[in-house]
């Protein structure tokens, strides 16, 4: 079973990585993937929370800033050396096309999509309208990985999946806290207009 999926895994790759090469994606994908393209978008992301969003933006920072602690710590040196899989930067590195810097050792689960897609799933939560953009955003992060050739599929994949996870059960733990806070007439944890009926 392992076997065929990690075929299957390097067949995906090769077809993203080559068969899809082209002179645009060659130019869009390394520029997408390279995070410190994103440090200004993450300022304003930051500087908006605080002060433009009002206390449901102060809230959705504070809950994104310990999610994303969570993915990245957890998927850079616990999981990353748990599964031990070389980068195919590294492994295939004469085989393949490499755009950007080898990166480390370690493969799996790619930070870049843990933590996309954790930043998706609170952001989506708190601001609805902006979900699918957010989602377009983080597969598209996600895809660049493989493109440039510092990922396989299955790195992503695992990756995304971790940061969803990890994203939805801070939120269910936020869910909770705000629902026994306001069973006891705390209005701290509420950001909608109007108060609910039962603590007005």
């Amino acid at each position: 079973m392992f076997p065929f999926l990690n075929t299957l895994d390097r067949n995906i790759f090769n077809w993203v990585n080559q068969s899809l090469s082209n002179r645009i994606f060659d130019i869009v994908m390394p520029f997408i993937t390279n995070q410190n393209n994103w440090f200004l978008p993450i300022i304003l992301l930051i500087l908006y929370l605080l002060i433009m969003g009002g206390k449901r933006g102060r809230i959705a920072l504070t809950i994104l800033i310990i999610t994303l602690i969570l993915t990245d710590y957890i998927s850079a040196f616990i999981l990353k050396p748990y599964f031990a899989r070389i980068r195919p930067s590294h492994e295939l590195g004469d085989y393949i096309n490499i755009l950007v810097s080898k990166g480390g050792k370690w493969s799996m689960p790619s930070n870049h999509a843990s933590n996309i897609v954790a930043l998706t799933v609170i952001l989506s939560y708190f601001y609805k309208k902006i979900k699918m953009p957010l989602y377009t955003l983080a597969i598209t992060i996600s895809f660049s990985r493989v493109y440039v050739g510092v990922h396989y599929p299955g790195d992503v994949i695992i990756g995304g999946l971790f940061g969803y996870g990890t994203a939805w059960m801070l939120l269910t733990f936020w869910v909770i806290l705000k629902m026994r806070e306001l069973k006891r007439g705390k209005t701290w944890v509420w950001y909608e207009k109007d108060l609910p009926e039962n603590i007005n």
